[in-house]
């Protein structure tokens, strides 16, 4: 019986606790009926609605990853967690959730990694009543960008570091975010280093960009950027985990196509089946009826694989060969559910009708981004 039980523990159980449905059913309401109306606006405008942010911040998104000790309502990290608030959202609009989850992607990543002086530095600062843009400056304007060799340098200089390079796509750019920046740092490798926004030596400029425009992707360029030795991120004898980190960016930018692939499926699944063409719903045709089973079936392997990987990383488990996987697999066929969503529509996919071609533009990104949302 014991090892029975033993067995039993070791399961891979997807079955949400109770404050995790609490929390899902919550996220829910607020895709559905403030960011899905929403959504249209904001990619036209290219620009998340205030109010929305600040919505997100009440509902405790950030605040429930600050730590009590810091003044937040947190008591462990959880990736799981962290993943099914990233699909939820993602359900209602993918760049509007990712606008709202990059500050919390800044709060994980300074607890998971950060020092004791940087988490009492800079934590407490979330866990108040207005919502705090920060952002994750990982991508490069550059062809087959690697973030194992940033393009952006750091060296040492006095008791500090200077930091001269440029990021593409850091979100929430046009409100001077607090950053986390990645750069080489002089004979140790690519870092993680605290910047402010409106630092000396820091540019931004907006970044006209296909998808997920609502995250109010930027430019930054670092001239000369001066910051303490305080900024390098952790502790001096524990050096900084890339592949740690991206591995948890990946799987939080995966939850949310997760979430878009789902709304996506459930909108498809009703305008086929209500869609007459030569008498009958299209639907009953088996091209059509095939496509949207595809789509079914592609949404289940990306959340299956996001949540197994998640739930290994919350186990303490190693996950980053589980997350690399999921990350391939939902960069493919998060392509291939925003193309045959349109698809289906036929020339209704091509217009602005309906959102699919909302929901492609944002799953192209999928393939391409790095770093916006760290579970």
């Amino acid at each position: 019986m014991n090892d029975v039980a033993d067995r039993a523990e070791q399961l891979f159980d997807l079955t949400p606790t109770d404050d995790q449905q609490m929390m899902r059913e919550s996220m829910q309401r607020f895709a559905e009926s403030e960011l899905r109306p929403a959504a249209r606006d904001a990619d036209t405008a290219g620009r998340a609605p205030d109010q929305l942010l600040a919505a997100a911040h009440a509902l405790g998104i950030t605040l429930l990853a600050v730590p009590e000790a810091f003044g937040g309502a947190g008591s462990e990290r959880s990736p799981v967690a962290n993943a099914l608030i990233a699909e939820d959202l993602g359900r209602g609009d993918m760049a509007l959730a990712l606008a709202m989850l990059s500050p919390l992607g800044v709060v994980n990543t300074i607890v998971d990694q950060g020092s004791a002086w940087q988490c009492e530095q800079y934590l407490p600062r979330f866990a108040g009543d207005t919502f705090v843009p920060a952002a994750t400056a990982v991508m490069e304007p550059a062809a087959m960008f690697d973030p194992a060799a940033p393009a952006c340098v750091a060296r040492r200089d006095g008791d500090g570091y200077v930091i001269d390079g440029e990021k593409s796509m850091v979100a929430l750019s046009g409100r001077a975010p607090l950053m986390l920046v990645l750069a080489a740092l002089e004979d140790d490798g690519p870092a993680l280093f605290i910047v402010e926004g409106d630092a000396a030596g820091v540019s931004i400029s907006a970044e006209p960009v296909m998808g997920l425009r609502a995250l109010e992707p930027g430019r930054v360029r670092f001239e000369g950027c001066r910051v303490a030795a305080s900024a390098l991120l952790g502790e001096a004898e524990q050096r900084f985990d890339l592949q740690r980190f991206l591995a948890l960016s990946r799987l939080g930018l995966g939850a949310a196509a997760v979430g878009v692939a789902d709304g996506l499926l459930a909108h498809v699944i009703d305008y086929t089946n209500e869609r007459v063409a030569f008498g009958e719903p299209i639907s009953h045709r088996q091209s059509v009826a095939f496509m949207v089973a595809n789509i079914g079936i592609e949404l289940e392997g990306m959340r299956l694989m996001v949540q197994r990987a998640a739930a290994r990383a919350e186990q303490g488990l190693d996950f980053q060969r589980e997350a690399t996987l999921a990350a391939r697999f939902c960069a493919d066929h998060a392509m291939e559910i925003g193309t045959n969503g349109v698809q289906l529509l036929g020339g209704h996919g091509f217009t602005q009708e309906y959102l699919e071609e909302l929901w492609y533009r944002h799953l192209r990104a999928v393939a391409i981004v790095e770093g916006c949302f760290s579970i």
